[in-house]
């Protein structure tokens, strides 16, 4: 489990209710590169992004505004090997240090404890050891967390606001793409030479754990491909 250590004094949650409540009206409809240069004014050492590996513009387009801000990437241990050559793909094309969140638990040290394929048998579970427990540690000394969260790729998020906080985590929550289409996605992308999961041509619009990732049909929602066969939509992250 990667640690930073942070200097600056961080909010009280009271103040961060009062600022989200603010920023959401402020900056509502705001630039995405706006939102990210508020971010890196207002708190500094103490906001980091996180970026899966499907398609990587929200760190390209943070390193650009904000350098300063730290990049870092869940390691499940479940990842599809694409999905850790886009992460290495990005470090070398950008410079950039990608900071990787790793469970307390190997896989093989899960499966002893909770047997085998926990994806399968409990994928909340499954979700909460390997994706939001390690998140949450590493928030801890952080204010702010800049998400990659848009309405167009969950649909179920439309009433979300560009800045919430997070009351379970403490924190505030920014997604400086929310607006963003996926005509807007793919024009960044091409226009900066984004690197991109290969799978994401090959039938995988949303991608996650290899396990609990499935390809999806023309025509069917982008995220019907996770935890196919299930009631779950989501890993617990945007809870």
């Amino acid at each position: 489990m990667t640690t930073m250590t942070r200097t600056r004094t961080r909010f009280e949650a009271a103040d961060l209710r009062i600022l989200a409540r603010y920023a959401a009206v402020d900056l509502k409809g705001a630039h995405a590169h706006d939102i990210i240069r508020w971010a890196a004014e207002a708190f500094g050492e103490r906001v980091l992004v996180s970026q899966s590996m499907a398609n990587t513009a929200l760190a390209h387009l943070v390193h650009r505004v904000a350098p300063e801000i730290p990049v870092v990437f869940l390691d499940t241990g479940y990842h599809f090997e694409e999905s850790l050559s886009t992460r290495d793909d990005l470090a070398r094309r950008t410079g950039l240090t990608i900071l990787s969140i790793t469970p307390r638990q190997t896989v093989a040290e899960q499966d002893a404890e909770h047997g085998p394929e926990l994806w399968r048998t409990n994928p909340d579970l499954c979700c909460r050891l390997r994706k939001v427990e390690p998140m949450e540690e590493m928030l801890l000394g952080f204010d702010a967390w800049i998400s990659g969260m848009r309405v167009a790729a969950a649909p179920h998020r439309a009433e979300t606001p560009v800045v919430t906080f997070d009351e379970r985590r403490g924190v505030l929550k920014i997604s400086p793409l929310l607006d963003w289409t996926d005509e807007d996605l793919l024009r960044y992308t091409i226009e900066n030479d984004v690197p991109v999961n290969p799978l994401m041509y090959d039938g995988y619009p949303s991608i996650g754990c290899e396990p609990c990732t499935h390809r999806v049909s023309d025509g069917e929602d982008p995220r019907a491909g996770r935890w196919r066969g299930t009631a779950k939509n989501e890993c617990g992250l945007h809870l």
